[in-house]
């Protein structure tokens, strides 16, 4: 029986310029970092204290996953996070030049907006009622 999903690979150009928006811009913790040869690192972050899946920072190596660097769902938001505290997650991600899609807006589950990654993926950020 499947008990639990435990990463998702995300694809990047780099890993280093991945490794700090994550830790710093999203502030991820940094789970595993691990050289498996001299192209390839196990890189997995996600956010603190988070039990759920965590991201594989996965470096794109063909052509084909270089194209998909910022589009990996088509156009459609890509990731939902959720922050106990919606402004101040809001504003420290303004702080550090993060692309907003939209105005903060107020749903019935919450405060939400969407966002774009270094790369140009979108992501929900919630703030749940």
């Amino acid at each position: 029986m499947i008990s639990d999903g435990s990463n998702i690979a995300y694809l990047v150009r780099d890993y280093d310029e991945a490794l700090t928006y994550f830790t710093q811009v999203l502030r991820f913790d940094l789970i595993e970092d691990r050289q498996l040869n001299a192209d390839k690192r196990w890189l997995v972050v996600a956010p603190s204290g988070s039990t759920g899946a965590k991201l594989l920072l996965a470096k794109a190596s063909t052509p084909e996953q270089l194209r998909h660097v910022g589009d990996q769902t088509g156009g459609r938001v890509f990731l939902f996070l959720e922050t106990d505290d919606f402004w101040e997650t809001y504003h420290h991600l303004q702080s550090h030049a993060v692309t907003f899609t939209e105005q903060p807006r107020e749903q019935e589950y919450g405060t939400v907006v969407v966002f774009l990654d270094l790369y140009g993926n979108k992501w929900d950020l919630i703030g749940r009622r």
